[in-house]
């Protein structure tokens, strides 16, 4: 299981013994081991390790002849020095596990996989089906723990030779890892020195000879001086060989000379064999992993236990492996945002939950590596890296762990790169799939794609060895309801990514395309040629027709390159139309889509009574900027799936082209979203700027900002140059944190919505600091319907005293109450460009108001003032309307519906905020303040004699009493 502790096993054995080089992200496999404190014996007191099954220290130590083996002091020392190098160079952690924080190490999290013992006749018995299903252990063959390996068999043979296999996936990385952590850390007593080999690391080595001692002293400095006692060391020396399918074994005593002296050279694989054999060092233990496909390389006679690596066939194992990961106390501290553990352990029972259904996502972390990928993912979801990281990086990083280095078959000349197959394999089932808008696969489908132009005998043995080693990986059995016997991507997701990587790796061509292909190499070849010989002929003989034909060659290859042109826009457009697609009943932004399908709240996906049949694919497009992204490319390029520089620069001119066209129209706040969050994944600024340049208004209006898509919206937008004419906010859950990350963009807005986002008294230091920012451009602020309190308005009157921008600024129910309003009044005039003020609904008395109105009155600059729904008695109201109509070239105070006996002006304003705020206030005040209105109404149309105004008030009453309607109070 490579995916949580990838280090290319060349580099096992290279750099132990020196001084370890500092891990990059192309450090390769296994070098993530916890190094013990400063001062901790490496065999002394260990701190509690969580485990699933019984610990490796269950195993007995041996007695007999080998038990006083390595007792000197040197040869002690020696031992001590590679446990050391081993753990030192194990422990360091891989780029993708630093991302859950800096004190993450995965001996803490691990859990053992479920190994079920096999038999040959097992491994014999040929498959006709796909080889999709799960095993369950045999009523006769239990389960083995990691101690019970080398028990005797059921014959009472003692077990000399052990070999574990899975497929991709399952975990055989990580059972080595362990098992060498273990014997580090003394908890494997039953061995006394443990050999580690990555079998990549030796097949790289080629046939060149040396000995085994000579292999062991270049990869394990320390042991040279012991490498004369391992002859005598017995069943307490094991070998462990990781990855058999790297290696190209020749049994036959034609192909391998039988050899005993560990002293003696010969190519590595002739060591091995030997090794296997029991010829060499008979009494040593050795453990062997490989893919299934290359079991057969050993001969059973030379093994006694298989063990079939079956990753997490139980659900109480995915359920262990989550709380572990999950709820490591820095798991959730990154970019300025920090869980609690009541959000992680909300985030747990959740996925809980999901995994008790039986859901699909239960099938898919059958495999250890997904459970990773599903941790990894709800670790960007809910606790952003910082910048940099992307969706579609989690999972080319997380290929990278399972398949770099990793070869089709080592047998085969070509070398083939296990990736590249199944990106042209399982991605054309993906883009097929995304292409007809279906996620579920018969046999004869999966069948179809993966036979697809085979011919020749070769061929079919690469699809063969695919099948066992990788094709479980990609796809699994669905296990919903209605669709037994089909098959499905093991995420969704992941069907997405391999079609996106499919197209940009050009895989998908039309046949016009191949034969034109073939055609212009052609004339491309003999071009040249061709023309100088008709030129030559043109000269002699006069035929007119030789200078078309020279023209036509010319011609071919323009042709060509047009129509791969028109292929790349055609495909930049369904993009682009997946992307905007508005769908009725499924408008979740993407991130949200994908968080619900993991923790398993489906949300409105459909409409009870007609329920769409469609899929949706909106992952689809950003995967594909993604991978056009120089850091995916580089990392495919790794995995053998290199993206051409050239390919990548069209693919994106074609997309920028049609998203120009298509971008410029008003989007609903999820795909705006979408949009930015596809400018993220392609991590391109220069052509973001280019495509956005055309946005104006940035309306996010009830979309969940978690710190992740504040993130996001940052980094897309925070660069740009042109202002934005407005930025709604409302109603998106934002805190503090979100604010400051967001700051960026908040400089570049003319207008800024922040309604109901809760934000209390801790938000306004932030908002001061815009405020005052050299940059800020903000014109009309709104904070209505947020907790600011009066202590926040002491934090905005500091910003308001510096700024030069605002001029309108709403603080509509805010909670300021008297003192909120007894501070403005006091220091209102610190800012003289401000021309409007709503403290509307604030809970203020008679007293407060009339102070700040009087402040406003000798404003320089305020022209309106808001004072409607405070806790204003009717003397107070009348006073304030005599103080507007007397006052000379003051601002203009709305404290009711009512200016004298006749309607305000503002009476439209007044009731269209309470119909917009209606959901988030106390429906009992407002009715109150209503009536209070409604009387006021009435008392003024009875007052007047003119008809005109009679009219005017009974149509403001008329509107009062439907509103008192909705609210369940007196109409009439």
């Amino acid at each position: 299981m490579r995916w949580g502790h990838h280090l290319s096993r060349a580099s096992w054995g290279s750099g132990l013994g020196r001084t370890p080089r500092p891990p990059d992200d192309r450090t390769p496999f296994l070098i993530h081991w916890r190094w013990p404190p400063k001062g901790e014996h490496l065999l002394g007191p260990l701190r509690v390790l969580v485990r699933h099954r019984r610990s490796s220290a269950n195993s007995a130590t041996p007695a007999g002849r080998h038990g006083q083996m390595f007792q000197s002091t040197s040869a002690a020392e020696a031992i001590h020095r590679h446990r050391q190098n081993l753990a030192e160079w194990f422990s360091r952690l891989p780029r993708e596990e630093r991302q859950f924080g800096p004190t993450f190490a995965l001996d803490t999290v691990h859990v053992d996989p479920v190994i079920r013992e096999s038999t040959p006749d097992e491994l014999l018995c040929p498959s006709s089906g796909l080889a999709l299903d799960h095993h369950s252990p045999s009523v006769g063959l239990p389960p083995l723990a990691l101690s019970q390996l080398f028990n005797p068999d059921a014959c009472g043979r003692r077990v000399q030779t052990v070999v574990l296999y899975g497929t991709v996936g399952t975990g055989k990385s990580t059972l080595v890892r362990k098992m060498v952590l273990d014997w580090c850390y003394g908890r494997l007593p039953a061995f006394k020195l443990v050999i580690p080999f990555s079998c990549e690391d030796l097949s790289s080595l080629g046939r060149a000879p040396a000995s085994l001692c000579q292999l062991v002293a270049q990869r394990y400095p320390p042991l040279k001086e012991i490498l004369p006692l391992m002859s005598a060391a017995g069943p307490r020396l094991l070998f462990m060989l990781h990855g058999l399918e790297r290696l190209n074994l020749d049994f036959r005593l034609a192909g391998t000379a039988l050899c005993s002296d560990p002293k003696e050279p010969a190519a590595p694989a002739a060591i091995i064999v030997n090794l296997l054999r029991k010829y060499m060092l008979p009494e040593a233990s050795i453990l062997v992993t490989t893919r299934p496909s290359a079991i057969g390389r050993i001969p059973s006679k030379y093994v006694g236990r298989y063990g079939e690596i079956c990753g997490f066939s139980d659900t109480n194992l995915q359920k262990l492996y989550f709380q572990l990961r999950l709820n490591q106390p820095d798991c959730g501290h990154s970019a300025g945002f920090s869980a609690t553990p009541a959000q992680r352990d909300h985030l747990v029972q959740m996925l809980s939950r999901n995994l008790e259904g039986h859901h699909q996502i239960a099938a898919a972390c059958f495999l250890p590596s997904y459970c990773w990928l599903v941790c990894a993912t709800l670790h960007f979801l809910h606790a952003p890296t910082p910048a940099g990281q992307t969706l579609t990086s989690i999972y080319t990083s997380f290929l990278r762990l399972n398949f770099s280095g990793e070869t089709l078959d080592s047998t085969d000349p070509s070398n083939l790169s296990l990736m590249a197959y199944a990106a042209r394999t399982m991605g054309k089932l993906a883009y097929e799939g995304v292409s007809s808008r279906k996620t579920y696969f018969s046999e004869e489908d999966v069948r179809g794609c993966l036979e697809a132009g085979i011919k020749t005998e070769e061929e079919f043995q690469l699809l063969h060895i695919f099948r066992r080693d990788a094709l479980r990986f990609f796809l699994a059995p669905c296990v919903e309801p209605g669709h037994q016997g089909t098959f499905v991507f093991t995420v969704p997701a992941m069907q997405e990514y391999l079609a996106a990587l499919y197209i940009v790796l050009g895989l998908r061509k039309t046949t016009l395309q191949r034969v034109g292909k073939e055609a212009a190499e052609l004339v491309g070849r003999v071009g040249e040629d061709v023309s100088l010989v008709l030129g030559i002929v043109a000269k002699l003989l006069p035929l007119r027709i030789l200078p078309l034909l020279f023209n036509l060659l010319k011609v071919v290859p323009r042709v060509f390159g047009r129509v791969v042109g028109k292929s790349r826009e055609a495909v930049a457009q369904a993009m682009v139309l997946e992307m905007f697609r508005e769908e009725d009943y499924y408008n979740d932004d993407v991130l949200d889509q994908m968080g619900a399908s993991i923790l398993g709240v489906e949300g409105p996906r459909r409409h009870p009574d007609e329920p769409p049949e469609d899929e949706v694919f909106e992952l689809f497009p950003m995967f594909m900027g993604g991978l056009l992204s120089a850091h995916n490319r580089a990392v495919l390029a790794q995995l053998g799936c290199p993206i051409k520089n050239l390919d990548a620069l069209e693919n994106a001119q074609a997309i920028k082209k049609k998203l120009g066209k298509l971008g410029q129209q008003v989007l609903p706040p999820s795909e705006l979203l979408d949009h930015l969050f596809f400018h993220y994944e392609f991590q391109n600024q220069r052509f973001s700027a280019e495509v956005l340049s055309s946005l104006r208004q940035l309306n996010l209006a009830g979309v969940r900002m978690t710190p992740l898509k504040c993130t996001v919206v940052a980094a897309v937008l925070g660069s740009g140059r042109h202002a934005l004419g407005e930025v709604n906010l409302a109603s998106c859950q934002l805190d503090p944190a979100g604010l400051r990350t967001l700051m960026p963009v908040f400089l570049r807005a003319r207008k800024l919505g922040l309604q109901l986002n809760s934000l209390g008294p801790e938000a306004c230091r932030d908002l001061r600091d815009l405020l005052l920012h050299d940059q800020c451009q903000i014109t009309t602020l709104r904070l209505s319907n947020n907790p600011l309190t009066a202590a926040g308005v002491t934090l905005l009157l500091e910003g308001l005293k510096g700024n030069t921008s605002l001029t309108h600024l709403s603080l509509l129910h805010t909670g300021l109450g008297d003192e909120g309003l007894e501070l403005l009044a006091a220091k209102l005039d610190h800012n003289h460009q401000l021309q409007e003020l709503n403290v509307a609904y604030n809970g203020a008395g008679d007293k407060a108001a009339l102070a700040l109105a009087k402040a406003a009155q000798e404003h320089p600059s305020l022209e309106l003032l808001h004072l409607y729904f405070n806790e204003l008695s009717s003397e107070g109201r009348q006073v304030l309307r005599d103080l507007g109509g007397t006052a000379e070239g003051g601002a203009r105070v709305v404290a009711s519906l009512t200016e004298g006996a006749a309607v305000s002006e503002y009476w439209s304003v007044i009731l269209s905020e309470v119909q917009r705020n209606l959901n988030s206030w106390d429906w009992t005040r407002v009715r109150r303040h209503l009536e209070l209105l409604l009387r006021d109404l009435e008392d003024n149309r009875g007052a007047t004699l003119n008809p005109w105004r009679k009219a005017q008030l009974l149509r403001v009453e008329g509107e009062v009493k439907a509103l008192l309607e909705q609210l369940g109070g007196p109409g009439n």
